[in-house]
């Protein structure tokens, strides 16, 4: 009985050596030569040094890897935040400059409207003047209000300025006017 007792745990140890090492094969470590030894003598096989190294290694590198990619995940989180923020305040800016467009249009319409009630005005003030007396005050204003004026005025009162007005700037009157005519 004791023979087979020996026989048996001798096979034992030898089976387990051969797993040890297939395992250790498979895990890519080489056990260093005296290790059989120690297995022969009943020994549990460590892990090499090396294999606990590149453990740590491993180890060491996942956890790196696992907080950088919480502190990426966290950084898009805060950037689709702020990139939300920043969508929002250029529709706010839109908004904004749209009513600036219609304000400034809405002033530009007034202006409009407020110059053409004083063209009507002055256009009103040369019909009642004399034509002597207008073509005078005519001679002394800017050309393009005297045809801006001359423009709006009605064909009598014209009729009745023109041999009272300045020659040359008459001309210049009547050829853009042929002109605009023309073309």
């Amino acid at each position: 009985m004791n023979r087979r007792l020996i026989i048996t745990i001798t096979a034992a140890f030898c089976l387990g050596t051969i797993a040890t090492v297939a395992l250790t094969a498979s895990q890519g470590t080489v056990e260093p030569a005296g290790s059989q030894q120690s297995t022969l003598q009943g020994d549990a096989v460590p892990p090499t040094r090396a294999a606990r190294e590149e453990r740590a290694i491993q180890e060491t590198r996942r956890q790196q890897l696992a907080e950088k990619e919480a502190a990426l995940a966290a950084k898009e989180e805060e950037l689709k935040k702020l990139g939300a923020k920043i969508d929002e305040q250029l529709k706010s800016m839109e908004a904004t400059k749209k009513q600036y467009d219609e304000m400034v249009k809405a002033e530009e319409e007034r202006r409009k409207q407020e110059m053409g009630e004083r063209v009507t005005r002055m256009v009103k003030l040369f019909k009642t003047m004399k034509p002597s007396q207008a073509a005078e005050l005519l001679d002394k204003m800017e050309e393009g209000e005297v045809k801006l004026l001359l423009d709006k005025l009605d064909v009598k009162t014209v009729a009745k300025l023109v041999p009272n007005l300045n020659q040359p700037r008459t001309i210049r009157w009547v050829n853009e006017n042929l002109q605009k005519r023309g073309g």
